[in-house]
Order: structure tokens, then sequence, then C-alpha cells
């Protein structure tokens, strides 16, 4: 499939800048930000003087390790806004997680966050091949998430025509997807072949319509699935990484030209990657959890937030800052099968390496006595039967390859719910 090449004249100054003058930038901001959240968040103030760290005293970038980390939990603990920086009144938009492991975070936004925000959006969709003029179909949740309304303000931002389609209403989808003919979708990867299968069921090709560019995040997924997202629907798939704690989507983005990993818009966000085990910084390549402090966020600035996400800093390749290696886990999505750590996408790895199997699964996760079980289920593709040779195969390769025993449940076609957002990968039974 034809690559939209950028010209190197359309990309911003600070995405072809030399490294010392991005650091140099990310220092300038980084000491503002410091101060900024110094002097008018409470629970900043405090925890910078618990350690000893003053913002006065930050002259190097690997300064900002004297810091202390910043967690959920702590957002929760000053529900709704006691982590803002500035007065109520300056503040122009509220987001918030879903809260569905308790109180919700919520981040709030100055007229000047939300322009950055949709400037940062526009540079990914830029990044991702899109340009002015292009039609750009918006199947993430819109609300009090930020995929929706990140990803609209950034498209109209870009000069695109935006379709504010939002989840669910897959037959709807389906049809403003044939009678609009946007260039662009941006939705979860996993609700996208929901789309794709649907297209299939009203008997549309999914590799005849106008979509170029799917522009996917919101949920870990893998290689394997943007190949799979590519065949099914003759596109360019790539990923889009953010969280509301830190902005939106936005934070980074891959490159059309490389697909080869989010590259993260530094002069913005800066990443650390820490050992999740000692919280000391690692090297860049080296694994750990992905830390950010924001560098010019006004309402909620945030400093060494642990994202819980998995992943290694990579060097530049098509723009001047560092990618990350796509996020494939979380610490707080890895399952303890018996002493062996085990993510849900090691598991979608080995499903599409079966073609007889769907890409729709899940994991549960059982205690029926005193030890861990771990059982998946999965769909048949469509018009296969041997579900138990399946079911087999797949349980000799999560034993060998992931080195864990598992039970395998091949389920008929259309067995398991589809996700209209983010797709829930685990169920966990075990007794609290």
């Amino acid at each position: 499939m034809p690559v939209k090449h950028p010209n190197p004249s359309d990309l911003e100054p600070i995405e072809r800048a030399s490294r010392d003058e991005l650091c140099a930038l990310q220092l300038q901001r980084l000491q503002w930000t410091l101060r900024h959240a110094y002097k008018n968040v409470p629970h900043y103030t405090a925890a910078f003087d618990a350690v000893g760290a003053r913002p006065e005293d930050v002259r190097t970038l690997t300064d900002l390790a004297r810091f202390p980390f910043t967690t959920k939990k702590d957002l929760r603990d000053h529900y709704p806004f006691g982590m803002f920086a500035v007065p109520r009144s300056e503040v122009v938009r509220i987001h918030a997680s879903s809260g569905t492991t308790g109180k919700p975070t919520v981040v709030g936004y100055t007229r000047n966050d939300v322009e950055m925000w949709a400037a940062l959006v526009a540079r990914s969709i830029r990044a991702s091949g899109g340009r002015a003029g292009d039609i750009v179909h918006i199947a993430y949740g819109y609300g009090l998430f930020t995929g929706g309304l990140g990803a609209h303000y950034g498209a109209e931002r870009m000069g695109c025509t935006v379709i504010p389609m939002s989840g669910g209403m897959t037959e709807r989808q389906v049809q403003l997807i044939a009678d609009f003919k946007p260039d662009i979708i941006m939705v979860t990867p996993s609700y996208m072949l929901a789309i794709a299968e649907e297209m299939r069921r009203q008997g549309v090709d999914p590799t005849s319509t106008s979509l170029q560019i799917g522009i996917f995040g919101a949920e870990p997924w893998t290689d394997a699935m943007r190949l799979e997202i590519e065949k099914q629907l003759a596109i360019d798939a790539v990923d889009i990484y953010g969280l509301s704690e830190v902005i939106g989507p936005g934070v980074a983005n891959e490159c059309i030209e490389s697909k080869d990993g989010p590259c993260i818009w530094e002069d913005h966000f800066y990443p650390e990657i820490v050992n999740p085990e000692t919280d000391e910084p690692v090297a860049d390549g080296e694994m750990g959890e992905l830390v950010f402090t924001s560098l010019t966020k006004e309402a909620l600035p945030i400093i060494r937030y642990r994202t819980r996400d998995l992943t290694r800093l990579l060097p530049p390749t098509s723009r001047s800052m560092r990618r990350m290696e796509k996020i494939t886990g979380r610490t707080d999505d890895m399952m303890i099968i018996r002493g062996v750590n085990v993510f849900p996408t090691q598991i979608e790895e080995l499903i599409f390496r079966q073609p007889a199997l769907a890409p729709h699964y899940y994991c549960e996760i059982t205690r029926p006595q005193h030890l861990d079980e771990l059982k998946v289920y999965v769909e048949a593709q469509p018009g296969q039967h041997d579900s138990a040779g399946s079911a087999q195969q797949l349980e000799h390769h999560i034993k060998s390859y992931i080195g864990v025993s598992a039970s395998v449940e091949v389920v008929a076609a259309g067995g398991i719910e589809r996700s209209l957002g983010k797709a829930r990968r685990i169920i966990d039974k075990r007794p609290r």
C-alpha cells in the first residue's frame, strides 16, 4: 500500500532540531514547570519539601530524578480539583478517567492547554500521513474520556473534515464510512476489527473502502494485530499514545514512513524509564516503567507520573525526538500465574499465528483451590470447526513460548462480546 512520506519542509522546526537544542528547551520548560507546581499545588509543595528537592536546584535534566513520583492515587486523594495549579475559573475543560477501580482521576485544561493539546494531536495526524482536507472518522468515545474530543480538536486544527461518530452503533459506523468516504479513522484497534467484521456481515469488502490510514490507540496492541488490521482493511495502521493524566492522546505518535514505535513529543513531555522494583532510572534501551513529566501544562502540571506502561526508550529515526517501543504490557495488566509473568499481548501474538483463530479473546483467572488457573477464551474463524485441535495447539504454544499452563476454549464465531472502546482482556474471578 502506498505510504505518504511527509515533505521535510512540512515539519515543525523542533521536529528537526538537534539534540542539544531540544535538551536546552526541555530544561528551560522543566524549570518553569517545577516552579509552577511547587508554588501553586499544595501536594507538590509538601512532596518536594519532604525529600528536600527544590525547583531552583535543577540545573540539568538528570536532576529531575531527585523529585518524587506522582501516582494515580495522588490524583484520587486530591479529588476533584486539588491538583490544579490555576484557579478553577481559569479551567476551561475537565476530563476524567472512568474510575472503575475507585474515584476517577480528574484532569483540567486552561485555554492554552487545549490549544497545545490540539496542536500535538494535529502533529500526530500529520506524522501518521494525514493532511489538511482529509476526512477523519473519529470512533473514539466522546465525553469525559479524552480520546474523542482530543482527536476531534487535533483533526480540526490540522484542517481536516471531522466526522464525530464516537463509539458504538457499529452498523452505522459502516454506513457512514461507505457514505462519507473518510480517508482516516481514529479508533481503538480492537473496535476496528469489530467494524471490519460488521462490514463483511453487510457484504462490504473491508479492503474496498476509502480508508487509507488508521490511527489506533487507547489500549496495548501488538505488531501482529497491526499486520492483521492492515491485511483486513488495506490501510496503514499507526500507533498513537497518550493518557488522560498526562494530557490525552497525542503524547507520542508513530511516523508513517517508519512505523517503528511512537515518537515522543519531547518538547512538551519529558520521558524516563525506571525499574519498577527499585524505582531507579535506567538507561535508554533498557526495559522498564514509563514515567512522564509535563513541560508546558498550566492547569495540571504532572511531575514524574508513573504510567504503569512497560517499554524502553529508543533513539530517534524519522524525527529528532526519541521513540518508545510499542506498548504491549502494563504493570497493572500483568497476570502472575504460578510465578510466571503473563501479559495478554503475549497470548494475542500466539493467537495470530493460528489462521483458524480469530483475534477476539479474553483471559479468565480463577483460584478453585490453592493455585491460580488461567483459561483463555478465543473465537474460531468463521467456517472453522476443529475447535479441539485449535485449542490444543494454542495450549501447547502458551506452554512452550510463555512457560505457563493454560486451558483454552475455542468458541464459535461471534461468541465473544465485542468491545465498543477499550477491549477487556482480563477477567479476574479469584476471591479477594
